[in-house]
């Protein structure tokens, strides 16, 4: 059984960071494209960050270009978020998703694949 856990977020500052985890169990991370999205209330999904397998290239919406970074501890079977200079426009719940490539996720009528149940970020002063 695939399940997928999010975990790491909170309440910060605007200018602070937070690390997201993504623990999953029931399948190989780095055999598939993890993909971080987010949703806010009242607002559409949007694809955030997407890490390939393999070789594990890494792509970013514009909006958080420069501030987020994606990566993947094999070991640990986790994928991670790491976002800095966190903005008040990046409260949301933020989610993992399995795919089988990363083509597509910044698409806003893309079909995320299995997620788990979220981790809410909010930044404000």
């Amino acid at each position: 059984q695939v399940q997928l856990v999010e975990s790491g977020g909170g309440l910060v500052q605007p200018g602070g960071s937070l690390r997201l985890s993504c623990a999953a169990s029931g399948l190989t991370v780095r055999f598939y494209a993890m993909v971080w999205f987010r949703q806010a209330p009242g607002k559409a999904r949007e694809g955030v960050s997407c890490i390939s397998s393999g070789d594990g290239s890494t792509y970013y919406a514009d909006t958080v270009k420069g501030r987020f970074i994606i990566s993947r501890d094999d070991a640990k079977n986790t994928v991670y978020l790491q976002m800095n200079r966190l903005k008040p426009g990046d409260t949301a719940v933020y989610y993992c998703a399995i795919e089988a490539t990363c083509g597509g996720f910044l698409d806003p009528a893309f079909d995320f694949g299995s997620w788990g149940q979220g981790a809410q970020v909010t930044v404000s002063s």
